[in-house]
């Protein structure tokens, strides 16, 4: 594509839950771009015909003109959503967020799975965050993070997110990135066992939540095993989009494929020019076609395109095989056994 369709916009790097996954490391001393910056990006990217943005930070919330980028965003004919946690929301601040086609409120757990997350017992927060914009007549939806502390949990959190007036719910993969690339990292991600139990519990959010349930791109090497690879690609159902049709601009104005993934150093007034040849993103593009094995031959590679790169990185190699992937884990327990069954 000439442009990306959707681009992560980072509207501040400035928050003051810290949440000890986040993948931005925002503080409360954070960088904050004034208006006029961000306002100068999105006449850049409506011009090159980019056609969602989606603010994020740090806590957007944080930012009292962040109803006035929202309009901005809306004159200029782009679809224009966001993520918050909730803090800093009253009536007056979700009245002034009705221009947002969507507000996504992070939302991982009932009661104490929220703080097994985040760090912080913030449940409450956004639970009055989702009464105030259904009162308001805002759209909303929650993304819900699935953790190993938090995934038996997670249908009685959207549950709970529908009765307070969800309209879709988005479940996110753990990810290596900012506070997250640590150690603890290891500890906090999905279980083997939980990996391998995403697809039932799709189905049965699917079947029981009352509303529509996605799923981010990185966690589409979870459904390897499970469902048909022609199902996939015929409905949809794609993995890693970072080069493709996704694009991040860093809160200092920097391109990147993903909000996960390094800046490239091209600015992001220049993503008319840059992002067909842009050496990171056509890299994440190349990937998908240029997999090594096991993805090389895997059924689902045109569905799936390779995996998470950002977790790949995490485990020593941005280029080498999602290790969390079903299919990956069982092809390397494979060549151990077949390494251990060697004569001498």
């Amino acid at each position: 594509p000439s442009a990306p369709l959707e681009l992560h916009v980072a509207v501040t790097a400035r928050c003051g839950a810290g949440c000890q996954g986040c993948y931005l490391d925002a503080r409360p001393d954070g960088e904050v771009p004034s208006f006029d910056v961000i306002a100068a990006r999105l006449r850049a990217l409506a011009a090159a015909g980019v056609f969602t943005v989606a603010f994020g930070g740090g806590e957007p919330l944080s930012r009292p003109d962040l109803g006035a980028l929202g309009a901005l965003a809306r004159e200029l004919g782009l679809r224009v959503v966001t993520t918050t946690s909730g803090i800093g929301m009253t009536e007056a601040r979700a009245r002034e967020l009705r221009a947002f086609d969507q507000i996504s409120v992070s939302y991982d757990g009932v009661g104490d799975d929220y703080e097994a997350v985040r760090g912080y017992d913030g449940a409450r927060t956004a639970e009055r965050a989702m009464r105030l914009l259904a009162a308001a007549g805002v759209r909303f939806g929650v993304n819900v993070v699935l953790t190993l502390a938090t995934f038996d949990g997670v249908f009685d959190a959207v549950l709970r997110a529908r009765s307070l007036g969800a309209v879709e719910t988005q479940l996110l993969r753990y990810k290596p990135r900012g506070r997250a690339a640590s150690l603890g990292y290891l500890a906090a991600r999905l279980s083997q066992a939980q990996v391998r139990a995403v697809p039932a519990l799709l189905e049965r959010l699917v079947a029981g939540a009352g509303m529509p349930i996605r799923i981010d791109c990185a966690m589409v090497p979870f459904l390897s095993g499970h469902a048909e690879p022609d199902a996939l690609v015929r409905w949809g159902v794609l993995g890693c989009e970072a080069g493709r049709t996704l694009a991040a601009a860093t809160v200092s104005g920097e391109l990147a494929p993903c909000s996960f993934t390094e800046p490239s150093g091209v600015p992001v007034d220049e993503v008319s020019g840059a992002w067909p040849t842009s050496p990171s993103a056509s890299a994440h593009r190349d990937h998908a076609v240029r997999a090594p094995e096991p993805c090389a031959s895997c059924p689902v590679r045109a569905s799936c395109r390779g995996g998470c790169r950002v977790v790949a990185a995490h485990a020593g190699d941005p280029w080498g095989p999602d290790p969390e992937c079903p299919r990956v884990v069982d092809h390397q327990r494979q060549q151990r056994t077949s390494v251990a069954r060697a004569p001498a």
